[in-house]
C-alpha cells in the first residue's frame, strides 16, 4: 500500500527554529536570535493573548460557530466589504486551499512566480493541478509587472502574486495588478497574495473586488498581528462568487481560539504599529549597514546577497543568529534576514558583518 504519486511535489522547508537549532548547537535558546521565519519580534498581541487565556478557561467543548461569525463580520466591517467575502481560514495557506477547491478541475493550471512560496504548486498538486511558473529575475531587482506574468501565460486558471514578495520583499503596483486583470482570460482567476500587507505602504488589492469578479486576496493574522502560532488568516473575494465557501469550507477548520485572537488584535492597534514601526526601521538599518547588497523590501524581511547563503547562515547560526538560507528558493548566493527588535538587528548586522568580513573575496 501506498500513497499516490507525489514526487512532482517538492515539501514547504520552513526556517529552523530556535529550540532545534539550541539543541543541535548544545546552545542555551535564550541565547539565539531567531530571524528565519519573518515571525513578529514582538510577540502576538497582548489584547490577543488576554482573549485566549479568557476563553480557555471558559471551556473549548463547544464548535467555534459563533466566533467564526464574529470575526467574519468584524473584518467585513474593516474592509468595507459583504460578510460572504470573507472566508476565514486556517492561515492564508488555507485560504489558497479553498480557492484550489473552488477554481481547480483535475488538469487545469496554475501559474505561480519563481522564486515563491512554495505552497501554491503544492495545493494545486493536492488539487490534481498542473502547475507553470513565471520568473522573477534577480538582475532587474526581481521586479513584478503584469508583462512579465503574461509573457508567461497560456490561459491557467489562476495566477498567482505575492505582494510583498517573500522572499525578495519586491511589490505590485496597483496599475500593474489592473492591467493584469484585464488582460488574462475570462476563467483565470487572480490571487494576490498580501500576508506582508500590513507592512507596505500601497494600498491593498482587497479594494478591487468590487470592481473586478477575477481576483482574490489572502491575508493572514501570523505577521503583525503575531499570531502565526494559531494558524488564523482569510481571503476576500468578489460578491458575485462568495457563496462557494459553504462549499469548499473545512468544518470548523479556523478554531476557536484563534478566531478571539483575531479578533481581540484586530482591536490592538498600538501592537500592530509598534510591529510595522519596528520592521521599517530595521529595513532601512539592515540596507543602510549590512556588507552586502540588499534588495529593496516591503516586508518585514531583507534580502541581502552574500555569494554563499549556506555557508554564511551555518556560521550566522553558530554565532547564535539563525537567517534563512535562500537556496531552497533558488537562491543559492542569498540569505533572508527577517526584521528583529532594533536591538537583534543591530546584533545581526555586526555578527554578519564579520562573517562577510572573513569570507570575502580576497
Amino acid at each position: 500500500m501506498q500513497p499516490r504519486d507525489l514526487s512532482a511535489t517538492s515539501p514547504y522547508v520552513p526556517g529552523r527554529g530556535i529550540e532545534e537549532v539550541a539543541r543541535d548547537l548544545g546552545l542555551d535558546p535564550d541565547e539565539l536570535i531567531k530571524l528565519s521565519s519573518n515571525e513578529n519580534p514582538h510577540g502576538s498581541s497582548p489584547k490577543a493573548v488576554d482573549a485566549v487565556t479568557d476563553r480557555a478557561k471558559e471551556g473549548l467543548h463547544v464548535y467555534p460557530k459563533a466566533a467564526h461569525t464574529d470575526l467574519t463580520e468584524k473584518l467585513a466591517d474593516k474592509w468595507d466589504v459583504a460578510s460572504e467575502q470573507i472566508w476565514v481560514s486556517p492561515g492564508a495557506d488555507g485560504a489558497i486551499d479553498y480557492l484550489s477547491r473552488a477554481m481547480l478541475d483535475p488538469g487545469q493550471s496554475v501559474l505561480v512566480p519563481e522564486p515563491g512560496f512554495s505552497y501554491y504548486s503544492m495545493s494545486a498538486r493536492h488539487h490534481h493541478g498542473e502547475v507553470s511558473t513565471y520568473e522573477l529575475s534577480k538582475d532587474d531587482g526581481f521586479s513584478q509587472t503584469a508583462d512579465l506574468v503574461l509573457e508567461a501565460y497560456d490561459g491557467e486558471r489562476i495566477v498567482h502574486l505575492t505582494s510583498p514578495h517573500n522572499p525578495t520583499g519586491s511589490e505590485w503596483t496597483r496599475a500593474e495588478i489592473t492591467t493584469l486583470l484585464e488582460a488574462v482570460d475570462d476563467h483565470t482567476l487572480v490571487v494576490v497574495d498580501e500576508a506582508y500587507g500590513e507592512y507596505s505602504e500601497r494600498p491593498s488589492s482587497i479594494e478591487l473586488v468590487d470592481d473586478y469578479d477575477n481576483v482574490a486576496v489572502l491575508r493572514t493574522f501570523s505577521k503583525a498581528y503575531g499570531l502565526a502560532g494559531l494558524r488564523i488568516g482569510y481571503g476576500v473575494v468578489p460578491q458575485a462568487w462568495a457563496d462557494a465557501y459553504a462549499r469548499v469550507n473545512t468544518p470548523f477548520a479556523a478554531n476557536e481560539l484563534a478566531c478571539r485572537a483575531a479578533l481581540a488584535a484586530l482591536d490592538d492597534d498600538d501592537h500592530v504599529d509598534q510591529s510595522v514601526e519596528t520592521a521599517r526601521w530595521a529595513r532601512d538599518y539592515l540596507a543602510e549597514n549590512l556588507d552586502a547588497p540588499t534588495f529593496e523590501s516591503a516586508g518585514n524581511f531583507v534580502l541581502a546577497d552574500v555569494g554563499d547563503a549556506s555557508g554564511v547562515a551555518e556560521r550566522s547560526q553558530a554565532e547564535g543568529v539563525i537567517i534563512r538560507d535562500c537556496s531552497s528558493f533558488g537562491l543559492p548566493g542569498c540569505v533572508r534576514i527577517s526584521c528583529g527588535t532594533r536591538e537583534q538587528t543591530k546584533t545581526a548586522v555586526e555578527t554578519l558583518n564579520g562573517i562577510l568580513a572573513e569570507v570575502a573575496p580576497t
